[in-house]
């Protein structure tokens, strides 16, 4: 049995950032540390920090109830007033928010001062998404998905319009809604904020996924762009499934087949990934 692992499955550069900062935080052993919501989207990752004592702060969470320290905000952001607010209250506040999510920020708080109707392409209940919308000051936006938003968007032709983009979204849906918008004539910026590696790491996943009997994606089950990926393999290959760990392999998946693929989200630890690979491995030589 061949197994193909994708190259770039598992930690991008911005959750290994994050993990890193919190990391040496608790190395410091000197204070309470706190993440506003999880770190990142895998719950076995967020439930080892726990385990070393570091607490998720929630939206829902009455601050003046918490005792201050250093708290981390998590590599999908969180609006500007957030971060004020945490500060207001007490806390070291250390933003670890992805730097490619910084930037679409950024951007989306000076095309909004230059009179431009933002326009993000993405989920609206994500938090990268929620969290962008907190820098835009004037509260002009919208938040479309699919064809049917992106057509019915209730712009005059004259309008100015900033379009960006989640950066785990589906690059090749992205590029549909873009073709549908720039059809209506607006006075259009487009820019493409998918990040680079969730790109890659969508075309190897969809490549992957063509050639194999089985398509493995290791991810959160909160995890955005795992989900993504999910979607991408199985628009490709019916057998494709998706799991958190080796725990949920069904091991019967690989009795007949000659081939697996492996892929997983940018919040996957290797570790999780490994034991997959060599549960898969095993699995083949014990068929031998």
């Amino acid at each position: 049995m061949d197994i193909i692992l994708a190259p770039s499955a598992g930690f991008c550069f911005g959750v290994k950032r994050a993990l890193d900062t919190v990391q040496k935080e608790i190395d410091k052993k000197t204070r309470k540390i706190y993440t506003y919501g999880p770190i990142i989207h895998n719950e076995i990752v967020v439930k080892g920090l726990e385990e070393q004592g570091v607490e998720v702060i929630s939206e829902e969470t009455d601050l003046s109830k918490i005792k201050p320290g250093v708290i981390i905000i998590r590599s999908h952001g969180v609006s500007k007033k957030t971060i004020d607010e945490l500060k207001s209250y007490g806390f070291d506040v250390i933003n670890a928010t992805c730097p490619f999510v910084q930037k679409i920020q950024k951007t989306v708080n000076e095309y909004d001062k230059m009179g431009y109707h933002i326009v993000i392409v993405g989920d609206p209940e994500h938090p990268e998404v929620q969290g962008i919308i907190g820098w835009i000051e004037s509260g002009k936006y919208n938040v479309i998905s699919t064809d049917e938003e992106a057509t019915n968007l209730p712009f005059k032709k004259s309008e100015k319009v900033c379009l960006v983009s989640q950066t785990t979204f589906n690059f090749k849906k992205f590029e549909e809604l873009v073709e549908i918008i720039n059809k209506k004539g607006y006075d259009l910026s487009c820019l493409n904020t998918i990040c680079n590696a969730t790109e890659a790491r969508q075309k190897e996943a969809s490549e992957i996924a063509d050639k194999v009997d089985v398509m493995i994606v290791i991810g959160g089950k909160h995890s955005s762009n795992s989900r993504k990926l999910y979607e991408i393999c199985r628009a490709k290959n019916q057998d494709t499934y998706f799991i958190q760990s080796v725990k949920d392999l069904d091991l019967s998946l690989l009795q007949s087949i000659d081939s697996v693929g492996i892929t997983a989200g940018a919040s996957t630890p290797n570790n999780i990934i490994e034991e997959v690979q060599g549960t898969c491995q095993k699995r083949a030589l014990n068929r031998c």
